[in-house]
């Protein structure tokens, strides 16, 4: 095995068991419900309309889930209310979460679940 092998090795381990100690109990469910809100947003944004590219698109910069809701709220695709329930009901389960409270977690989520329809 070369050296090149053995150091990835050891940075992946090292990142895996990084990864392991910071996660709350609910971050899975946290990871999958932002795979959703990002999905959504990206259904929405293909299928409605454009807007001119912003200064930061033209820094190379790429998007966020958040840019990209706040480019969608501005178009009309997405109401400004339902994006800042949507941020405000993520902020409470990432809160919950690093508190370790599963049951406040799942709450929070379950408050975001219809805001994606």
């Amino acid at each position: 095995m070369s050296i090149w092998h053995i150091v990835m090795l050891s940075a992946g381990a090292v990142a895996a068991s990084t990864i392991a100690n910071e996660a709350g109990p609910c971050s899975p469910e946290i990871y999958s419900m932002e795979a959703r809100i990002e999905a959504r947003l990206n259904a929405k944004a293909a299928a409605g309309s454009t807007a001119q590219e912003s200064s930061e698109a033209l820094l190379h910069r790429q998007p966020t889930p958040r840019s990209i809701a706040a480019a969608e709220s501005r178009l009309g695709t997405v109401s400004p209310q339902k994006l800042d329930a949507i941020t405000q009901g993520m902020a409470r389960a990432r809160e919950a979460d690093s508190a370790g409270d599963l049951y406040a977690c799942r709450r929070a989520l379950s408050d975001v679940e219809p805001l994606l329809n």
